[in-house]
């Protein structure tokens, strides 16, 4: 086996307590095993090249139902869960009922036990560390995470994960990287994975004289783009973007340029359904727009598939044959099987091509104007007009439902980023119909305000998008969401927040969301979406930060937290088994769930405080008003 296809793993990730600060974080007591990774199966590096077609040619199949490929998958991974969920209520309790008890009744008909999913939104690395910290609060791996008061164990019982943009990385690095623990990604040991002192558009510090380590960089990405132009595919920014993202997030020689995302599916502990099913989002931009709209069809890679459940397309192929000249939903006789298109790094690249514009600051670098002309040159070549999209050529859906599909004579496919169509939360692939999801804890790390906090807009455009009269939401229910001004002025982008509690009031089924904002905890983790570096310290503050929004720091804030999270998973299975839901339960879904009252009123300028620092202060608080008044000093009125 080459030395690229393997990758330290951890076997336990750490966990400060909730106010404990990141410094206090050895990383050299970590330990490290190494375990086979994701396969790097591309034919010919970065360029997609001809390959035997299986003796049942790939087709355009019908989004009516999901593949064979998931179902059969889900037949494994659901049983995983309930492993899992036991597990994990061994130490969330919910009140005095005996949950373990409940899954072990109900163990023979697994339609009928919650399904998990979570969903982690877009916003570049902050949104990538926020988000992590939530995974990493998630896991069970991490250290202490399974102890009372924190959420180790929900990642484990969840059967799908969805990332968008800076959500896309944390997926990309996780699952390219064997599906990795947060702890062993963000390590300082030599050869960590994330290491992002180094801006993107310098390339990464091998130890050398850095002006020649970025020509080095910049090369290897200028060879890679070119090879695929050279075998006559069409090549946009992204193809560069998406290369360098794999510099930062995949722990491997070249930026992983062999390693395609339809790996993920032949990877062993995949198949047996040991963790989630990975989903990446990206919108299409129909013919001749420039603005993507509420209606733009949304798309999804998983990995055995990418297509989109939208009725304008309504189709999925195979992932592995991406790049093949499919027409009118078949490969024609005479056309051959392509592989290799659906480079992990592009994939990751498709869903941020947001972030195409600072590719084109290539001539603010320090690099030799000999490397600047080679890379110009690509550039050049591109449409200027299409900085921000994807070019996916030859377009898999040519000629496809030709009656309703805005792309059906496209020979190439347009794709952008996933959070154009302001649904920067990736709910999309989690409330299709036919994958019955139960709850998705939905991670929002956006930039909705003027320092870069989220305030709703994510569901608010996922929710108007349920109601579009076009039809777009193909039966597709979401919970009612109150405007943005709301989200601010009733505090609901403050806490996590509930939201479809009462299934009676929905139209149609659709699941519980649990809306856990980026918040600041211990660290102003409100970074701007386009900075493109951070040092240790900052990376580890905003991840532990994660976590702490996630665990509402350690169910410190709220010490029934845990048991209300049992309860948001439980629910939906609740009503399906007519099971009485505890009096927590009850308690839990009037102090979190939206109770549908509305403040439209223009707020003030949101600038939250930490809420651990706020905290400590509240501690001590009465302490110095008793030594005040026992001094006899006017201190009292100052407090």
């Amino acid at each position: 086996m080459k030395t690229s296809a393997l990758i330290s793993s951890v076997t336990l990730g750490f966990l400060p307590n909730a106010i404990a600060a990141p410094g206090d974080f050895n990383p050299n007591d970590i330990t490290f095993a190494v375990a086979q990774r994701a396969l790097p199966d591309a034919p010919d590096g970065y360029t997609p090249s001809n390959v035997s077609c299986p003796a049942s040619r790939p087709t355009v199949r019908s989004a009516a139902n999901l593949s064979t490929n998931e179902t059969s998958w889900l037949e494994g991974r659901r049983n995983k869960t309930l492993s899992a969920m036991k597990d994990f209520f061994g130490h969330v309790t919910v009140g005095d009922y005996d949950v373990v008890g409940y899954l072990n009744n109900h163990a023979n008909n697994v339609s009928a036990l919650p399904n998990v999913g979570i969903a982690v939104s877009g916003g570049g690395y902050r949104a990538l560390m926020n988000g992590a910290g939530a995974v990493k609060a998630f896991d069970s791996r991490s250290e202490n995470a399974s102890t009372s008061g924190h959420l180790g164990g929900l990642l484990q019982s969840s059967t799908y994960i969805a990332g968008l943009s800076g959500g896309s990385w944390l997926l990309g690095s996780i699952y390219i990287n064997n599906f990795s623990t947060i702890a062993n990604l963000q390590t300082h040991k030599s050869g960590a994975v994330w290491q992002f002192g180094n801006s993107i558009l310098e390339g990464p510090d091998t130890g050398g004289i850095q002006l020649l380590d970025s020509a080095t960089y910049y090369k290897d990405l200028a060879e890679a783009v070119n090879g695929k132009r050279g075998a006559g595919y069409d090549a946009s920014i992204t193809d560069i973007w998406g290369r360098a993202l794999s510099y930062q997030m995949f722990n491997a020689s070249n930026g992983g340029i062999d390693y395609t995302w339809s790996s993920i599916a032949d990877t062993t502990d995949f198949q047996d359904g040991n963790y989630p099913m990975p989903l990446v989002v990206a919108d299409g931009r129909n013919p001749g727009e420039r603005v993507v709209g509420s209606n733009s069809t949304v798309y999804e890679f998983n990995p055995w598939e990418f297509g989109t459940f939208d009725p304008t397309v309504f189709g999925f192929i195979p992932l592995k044959y991406l790049g093949s000249r499919f027409e009118g939903g078949s490969l024609p006789s005479n056309e051959t099987c392509i592989s290799g298109y659906d480079s992990a790094g592009f994939i990751i690249g498709t869903s941020s091509t947001l972030f195409n514009q600072f590719i084109l600051q290539i001539n603010t670098t320090s690099l030799p104007s000999f490397l600047k002309n080679v890379f110009t040159d690509i550039l050049t070549k591109l449409d200027k007009s299409d900085d921000d999209i994807a070019s996916y050529d030859p377009n898999p859906f040519y000629q496809y439902n030709n009656d309703t599909s805005p792309y059906a004579q496209q020979e190439i496919l347009d794709l952008v980023d996933g959070g154009e169509d302001l649904q920067n939360i990736p709910l999309h692939p989690l409330i299709q119909p036919e994958r019955h999801v139960d709850v998705i804890f939905a991670v929002d790390s956006s930039a909705d305000t003027t320092y870069y906090w989220p305030n709703g807009t994510a569901l608010v455009a996922t929710y108007e998008r349920s109601l579009n009269s076009t039809g777009i939401g193909n039966g597709t229910a979401f919970p009612s969401i109150p405007d943005q001004n709301t989200f601010v002025n009733l505090g609901l982008n403050t806490r996590p927040t509930f939201f479809g509690c009462d299934s009676s009031n929905l139209t149609g089924t659709a699941p519980l969301v649990v809306y856990i904002p980026n918040s600041p905890y211990s660290t102003q983790s409100n970074i701007s979406t386009f900075q493109l570096s951070t040092d240790d310290n900052q990376r580890d503050g905003i991840i532990l930060n994660g976590y702490e929004v996630a665990t509402m720091a350690n169910s410190t804030r709220d010490g029934n937290w845990t048991s209300c999270v049992g309860c948001a998973i439980l629910s939906r299975s609740f009503e399906r088994t007519g099971t009485t839901l505890p009096d927590i339960c009850n308690q839990c879904f009037d102090r979190y769930c939206w109770n549908g009252t509305v403040n439209s009123t223009e707020p003030n300028v949101y600038e939250p405080v930490n809420y651990l620092a706020e905290s400590a202060a509240s501690a001590i608080l009465p302490t110095i008003v008793s030594t005040a008044v026992a001094a006899g000093v006017a201190m009292f009125t100052m407090l």
